[in-house]
């Protein structure tokens, strides 16, 4: 063999090689985004099912009080059995992690900027600014300490107060739209 074709077949040797780490870094990125695209969407899913088809249909059907009351026990169901699962399965497949780091964000976007000022402001004004925006699943997942370790007491008064402060807000939207759009109708047809 020549000089010039050992060197080739040391240059396709070393392809090879860089092939191969870049395949396993492709691998090792891939896990964390499927994580992140199933569980971010299966949590946008079950929100906007909860919130604008069966909350509207329960405060319609069963009135404020009792509809609100139905939700809340529902919304303590799910988002308690979410938590579990997120528990047991150990992964952070909703990027919590990464909302933590929204602190610093200096962007264009508006709810960006918003989420990141409302951050700064500490535990009590992103306690409520999650409750709303969120569920009592994320709020007690952010503002827990530790990761996947259960439930201690604060966690709990998190989740609870998450709960009831989420749904008295929600339960009151959906009441007030419900009405504005019974106005609406009245006015329109009569």
């Amino acid at each position: 063999m020549k000089a010039g074709e050992n060197q080739q077949i040391e240059d396709t040797k070393e392809m090879i090689r860089a092939g191969k780490q870049a395949l396993k870094k492709s691998y090792a990125i891939k896990p964390w985004f499927t994580d992140l695209f199933i569980g971010l969407s299966t949590n946008k899913l079950i929100d906007i099912f909860f919130n604008y088809f069966l909350y509207p249909y329960a405060i319609y059907s069963l009135g404020v009080l009792v509809g609100g009351f139905v939700m809340t026990f529902l919304s303590f169901i799910v988002c308690f059995l979410i938590l579990k699962f997120y528990d047991w399965s150990k992964r952070d497949w909703l990027g919590i992690e990464a909302i933590k780091k929204l602190k610093k964000y200096d962007g264009d976007k508006k709810i960006g900027r918003l989420t990141a000022y409302v951050m700064k402001k500490g535990d009590p004004a992103v306690f409520l600014f999650l409750s709303v925006q969120y569920d009592p699943f994320i709020t007690t997942v952010y503002l827990r300490r530790g990761q996947y370790n259960g439930m201690n007491r604060r966690d709990w008064m998190i989740f609870i107060g998450s709960l009831l402060f989420g749904n008295a807000y929600w339960t009151l939207a959906c009441y007030m739209g419900i009405s504005l759009f019974e106005w609406g109708w009245k006015a329109i047809c009569g």
